[in-house]
């Protein structure tokens, strides 16, 4: 009897490849033209008016219902959430979620659709813009899984909610959509799903990960006040680019010295800010930090810390007490750690080897990346999430990178550039899958 299951499970698997392809293969000129439309013109997280209102147009020319403008950030401002739905029957929901927004980066790819982009960033800077993390990728990887979904109903029963998520990049825009009532509005998934494309794995494949995934996430903003005035007098004032150098050399203490060595933790000091002209001292120097861990001890040591050493190098200055460093944890760009649900996981792994071959899925393991998609599993894991990895990178590419010791261009670069084409073929392929395994009949 277990020969025979295991014959019937391959012969099913072989079916539905052979059907998920051809139907793939069939979308990917025309997601390719909308695909190069998305990456000439990306738009920062909060302002992705344009790119939902074009997401949401195909996603209705594909038969879903679909509702826009969902979300509210902290500060009351609309966000630009959209919510595709098919209803197809009696049966489960599954959520299956893409981002919009791009990244504050000037594209070096030499790419001919390219973006030229500028605008304005969260704090009035003029900005290059650059889709650096994929998200048009996939975009257009969950467009095509919605019209294939829509042409092979009698194939599933259920509901298919598909989410256009704003400010991934923020991390605010899963927090904004469900605080504005969305699982009131549609309902609460019995499962959600989601992909991210991955530079080290080779197009046509799709990598797992079981358990915790990527790491938590926290924005910290501090800033280092001192005592301006001329650069000619130093000893008149209390130089805050002196302190903010010291103090940026003594956070890279927190891992190596006051963190458990089997704890991954990563401090980074992404942004620092400070002075208008070279002979003039200023008075304050603000940074920007970002902290990542899987524990949430890590976590708190890592924020204490960061508090400390402020102040250490401020007294260690002379600042008086009232120019003491400002430290601000921004909660609206917090997100816990992202977990993979194990049997969900199991499964999903069982419908790609399926549909792509047991060798085009590949185990891997988690990285110290955050994401604010784990948020849609609601606290507690209530709801089994899993976010898999889409491969965007030529089998040359990999090759020469190992051979040559040269890491490909990494997410958030600015030459990063994906293999669109086999990727978004394999994302449509696996989502759909995953879709279709999970609404079975």
């Amino acid at each position: 009897m277990r020969l025979v299951g295991a014959l019937l499970l391959v012969v099913m698997a072989g079916w539905a490849a052979d059907d998920l392809r051809p139907l793939a293969e069939a979308e990917v000129p025309s997601l390719m033209v909308l695909y190069k439309d998305l990456h000439a013109h990306p738009e920062l997280s909060h302002h992705e008016e344009r790119t939902s209102a074009l997401l949401a147009g195909e996603l209705r020319k594909a038969g879903y219902t679909v509702t826009e403008h969902l979300g509210k950030y902290a500060d009351g401002s609309q966000a630009f959430g959209i919510a595709a739905v098919l209803k197809n029957g009696v049966g489960p929901v599954v959520l299956v979620r893409t981002e919009l927004d791009a990244l504050p980066v000037e594209e070096k790819t030499g790419a001919p659709f390219a973006s030229t982009v500028r605008s304005k960033n969260a704090v009035g800077l003029d900005v290059s813009v650059m889709h650096a993390c994929g998200h048009d990728l996939h975009m257009m990887s969950l467009l095509g899984t919605a019209r294939t979904l829509a042409k092979l109903k009698d194939r599933w029963s259920g509901t298919v909610i598909l989410i256009g998520q704003p400010s991934e990049e923020t991390v605010d825009g899963a927090r904004a959509m469900l605080g504005d009532g969305f699982y009131t509005r549609f309902g609460k998934p019995d499962y959600a799903i989601a992909l991210h494309n991955e530079p080290t794995v080779e197009a046509g494949k799709v990598g797992l990960v079981s358990g915790p995934i990527y790491a938590s996430s926290t924005s910290v903003d501090v800033t280092i006040r001192g005592m301006g005035g001329h650069g000619a007098h130093p000893e008149a004032t209390k130089d805050p680019v002196v302190m903010a150098a010291e103090y940026v050399l003594a956070l890279q203490t927190i891992v190596s010295r006051q963190t458990l060595p089997l704890e991954p933790a990563v401090v980074t000091v992404g942004s620092i800010h400070g002075g208008s002209k070279h002979n003039i001292i200023p008075d304050e120097v603000v940074l920007q930090i970002t902290t990542r861990s899987f524990n949430e001890d890590v976590r708190e040591n890592i924020l204490a810390s960061i508090d400390r050493m402020a102040r250490g190098v401020a007294l260690a200055a002379g600042v008086p007490e009232d120019r003491a460093p400002i430290v601000k944890v921004l909660d609206s760009e917090t997100v816990p750690s992202t977990y993979n649900d194990p049997k969900l996981a199991e499964r999903l792994h069982t419908a790609f080897a399926g549909a792509l071959g047991a060798g085009n899925v590949v185990d891997l393991k988690p990285i110290m990346v955050s994401e604010d998609f784990g948020l849609f599993g609601l606290e507690g894991h209530q709801i089994p999430t899993v976010i898999f990895q889409l491969g965007t990178s030529s089998a040359q590419q990999l090759q020469d990178s190992r051979r040559t010791g040269k890491p490909l261009p990494s997410l958030h670069s600015s030459l990063f550039l994906p293999q669109a084409e086999p990727a978004m073929r394999t994302g449509i392929v696996a989502t759909s899958s995953a879709v279709l395994d999970l609404l079975k009949k």
